[in-house]
């Protein structure tokens, strides 16, 4: 399966944590494009840093579900808490596609529901992927270029 992920931090060293969440992420698959990084203001929540976000293909055998759960345990090793609905993080890892699946369950929506209005999302992936495909929703580019 080829799974497209969402990488953001606003604290601590956020180059160097997306950089090591993509090399933990390679022990389960192979990363097979990583963004360069770009930096933006918060979406929502209360006041807080600026976060860096990356874009990575994984090529993994896990399934969504079973991803979601090492995208978590991942984000935990790196010292993310839940405290604060939108908060602040040292890192978050958003699943935005798996292939061309559909998918909703009470902890998981394939694709993600937002990822067409985030730029944060649309540029760097697009910049990885110049074909890319939000499955439901159109290319990447005609979407990324909406958002403009």
């Amino acid at each position: 399966m080829r799974a497209v992920l969402a990488l953001g931090s606003n604290l601590g060293d956020r180059e160097w944590t997306l950089m090591s969440a993509a090399e933990a992420l390679n022990e389960i698959g192979e990363v097979v494009g990583f963004s360069s990084f770009l930096e933006n203001r918060p979406v929502g929540g209360p006041p807080q840093p600026d976060y860096l976000n990356a874009v990575l293909i994984l090529d993994t055998q896990l399934e969504p579900t079973e991803l979601l759960r090492v995208c978590q345990a991942i984000e935990k090793i790196f010292g993310r808490t839940r405290d604060v609905h939108w908060g602040p993080r040292t890192l978050d890892i958003d699943i935005i596609s798996c292939d061309s699946q559909t998918f909703e369950s009470e902890t998981l929506t394939l694709p993600h529901p937002r990822a067409s209005e985030r730029r944060f999302v649309l540029a760097p992936w697009l910049e990885i992927d110049n074909q890319a495909h939000l499955p439901g929703k159109g290319a990447v580019a005609d979407l990324l270029a909406n958002l403009e």
